[in-house]
């Protein structure tokens, strides 16, 4: 009851996506599950911090990795605050828990002239799904925006005229995206090749299949993956990886930090200070070279 109340919340209150809340929903089972193997109760209110302990503990011997367990209890904290909120509990649990140290992982972003390359390759595709790639890889990395952002971009969204398009994002939240001349230009190239399309399902979004139907996630990592595979030897050929060197080589060229947040759709600055690593690189790597004694 408690749980169900609290996916509600998340839902209806917080505007989460089905996605996360589903994710939530999984964590909460499997300690809830693990409360009743380990103390025959599955009564999440009268849980105190050992038994939470107990199962970090029963995780790691499990091989979870450490930045699942973290995302778990992140989970739990969050379920107890809520539980606080309703006054079910008077102290959140993990209100001193300390999460479990973790190895960053960075990803190495694409070059300007691995994506410059990607692009010449699909210049010379005039067909449908060649303009159709085209436009995914330019929109990827000259917006910044995510997969899911993408994917879900309807053609009532794009703004020619103005040079915008308006992006949902995380929570539901709306933000306008500035569009390159480039990009206005590919935009419609391929909205031409699109009313060309001898199909009675063509939809209100603006990517699509051949047969008129609205592309999905897997579709975009697959177009992404197989033409940077051609210029790129780095182990993850992702979206995302376009929208870390979006990131990326705005920093270089000057952008501020405040500026790639909003441009991200980023809710603070921590989430985009994960792109400064690969910038920092670049301004180390200058210094060193324009300095009278960085070759020394």
């Amino acid at each position: 009851m408690l749980i169900t109340a609290f996916l509600e919340y998340l839902e209806y209150e917080k505007k989460y996506s089905k996605h996360t809340v589903t994710a939530y929903k999984n964590d909460l089972i499997d300690f809830q599950e693990y409360c009743v193997e380990s103390f025959e109760d599955d009564d999440l209110s009268l849980i105190h911090y050992n038994q939470i302990r107990g199962w970090i503990v029963s995780l790691v011997n499990g091989g979870v990795t450490n930045r699942s367990v973290n995302r778990k209890m992140s989970s739990l904290k969050t379920f107890y605050t809520f539980l606080q909120k309703i006054e079910e509990v008077d102290v959140n649990p993990l209100a001193k828990h300390k999460a479990l140290k973790v190895q960053k992982k960075i990803s190495t972003p694409f070059t300007e002239e691995e994506i410059e390359e990607v692009l010449n390759i699909l210049t010379e595709k005039e067909d449908f799904e060649g303009v159709r790639d085209r436009l995914i890889v330019e929109l990827l990395y000259s917006t910044g925006i995510r997969r899911a952002e993408l994917v879900n971009l309807k053609e009532k969204d794009v703004d020619c005229m103005q040079g915008v398009i308006k992006v949902l994002g995380k929570r539901n939240k709306e933000r306008l995206v500035v569009l390159l001349p480039f990009v206005i230009d590919t935009i419609k190239a391929y909205l031409s090749k699109k009313k060309e399309l001898k199909s009675e399902n063509v939809n209100e979004y603006l990517l699509v299949t051949k047969k008129g139907v609205k592309i999905y996630e897997t579709l975009v990592y697959r177009i992404i993956n197989l033409y940077f595979s051609r210029v790129s030897t780095k182990v993850k050929k992702s979206p995302h990886i376009l929208r870390h060197a979006f990131a990326t080589h705005m920093l270089n060229n000057g952008a501020s930090l405040n500026s790639v947040k909003e441009l991200l759709g980023h809710s603070s600055l921590a989430s985009t200070q994960v792109y400064t690593h690969s910038s920092l690189e670049e301004i180390k790597k200058v210094f060193n070279q324009a300095h009278p004694r960085g070759s020394k």
